[in-house]
């Protein structure tokens, strides 16, 4: 038999290779069908459930997505990202603080962020003092003080806010000294931004045009970078929120309550890891924790559990997972972690002098 035939019939057909390529380019969305629809089929009140809760996350972080979205894409078609690289030159260690303290006031959630953080880093601005504010942005904000002020007390609510600062610290000390290593030199996945280059160095300053809707160019590079971005941002939130759903209807709070109430370094050390799949929101986490508290749970196991779920929430992890490099995404999650399991340390042996 002619070895041409056979090789013409290995080849996979057009409509297998299209097949493939869609896979490929639209794996995120064609996932996330499937899980619906699968779902619907086998369990319908739970499709609807899983429907429902996915389209309100994502209306509920919308506002702060189009924020982010809209100011990295103004900022990229007026030219002014180069101001705000320069901003970010000078000493690291300032560099790092000045982040940290940034990222605690911010109001942006771990996810909302999101856009902010590859504008950053496309820019040129250190990859230090990006995960900086990265990690201290999740972690507390203005509105979350006075509600964890009110709902677990002020001392709860500083100490919270003292570890976001902190971890931010920490995080961008560590990153900063891999950086000097030879590492962590281009965080970016490819086709996000331009790449990255993870601040090898700030870009000179070009002109900047406030008003970049009087230039065609300018105009079109706004809706093309904000629509590219939302686009990219909506596929894996939606998938995140999908998974999210399953999670808290098969995994009920009482088994969260059980696993992290207790006391002693064991219970610190179990919150910080519970606080990655089980954790609610910010919000939402809060009342638990109290209810927790009054059943004798250690403050130091809440404090971990709501830092370390803010900045590793299922939806926060994936939106992190589909920006950088896995090395990052490892760095990112490590840092979430000690860094928590630290904050739920010191809380505890504040809390015991």
């Amino acid at each position: 038999m002619n070895t041409s035939n056979i090789e013409k019939r290995l080849e996979p057909s057009w409509l297998t290779s299209g097949a493939i390529a869609a896979w490929r380019r639209e794996r995120v969305w064609l996932l996330s069908l499937t899980i619906l629809a699968a779902l619907f089929v086998w369990i319908p009140a739970q499709g609807m459930a899983t429907a429902i809760f996915t389209l309100g996350n994502v209306a509920g972080i919308a506002p702060y997505l189009l924020l982010s979205i809209g100011l990295a894409a103004y900022a990229g078609a007026t030219g002014a990202d180069s101001l705000i690289a320069r901003a970010f030159t000078g000493s690291p260690a300032k560099m790092i603080v000045l982040a940290a303290l940034a990222g605690s006031l911010s109001p942006f959630c771990s996810c909302g962020v999101i856009p902010l953080i590859a504008a950053l880093l496309t820019m040129g601005v250190p990859l230090s003092a990006v995960m900086a504010f990265w990690l201290a942005s999740p972690i507390m904000d203005p509105s979350m003080f006075v509600l964890t002020a009110g709902v677990l007390g002020t001392e709860f609510a500083v100490a919270k806010t003292l570890a976001a600062i902190g971890i931010g610290m920490l995080g961008g000390a560590v990153t900063y000294a891999m950086m000097r290593a030879g590492r962590l030199s281009d965080p970016l996945r490819p086709g996000i931004g331009n790449g990255g280059c993870g601040g090898a160095k700030v870009r000179v300053p070009k002109e900047v045009v406030w008003r970049f809707w009087t230039e065609g160019p300018r105009l079109q590079k706004f809706g093309r970078e904000a629509l590219k971005t939302t686009l990219f941002l909506v596929k894996w939130l939606t998938l995140a929120f999908i998974l999210e759903s399953l999670m808290l209807a098969y995994m009920p709070a009482s088994w969260v309550g059980s696993a992290v109430g207790g006391t002693g370094m064991g219970s610190i050390a179990i919150a910080t890891l519970v606080g990655i799949p089980a954790y609610l929101n910010g919000y939402a986490a809060m009342p638990l924790v109290a209810g927790l508290m009054s059943q004798g749970m250690d403050g130091g196991a809440g404090m971990a559990f709501l830092v370390g779920g803010g900045v590793t929430s299922l939806p926060a992890a994936v939106a992190v997972f589909a920006l950088v490099k896995r090395p990052v995404f490892a760095l990112y999650m490590g840092l979430s972690l000690s860094g928590a399991f630290l904050a739920g340390v010191l809380f505890q042996l504040w809390l015991q002098i």
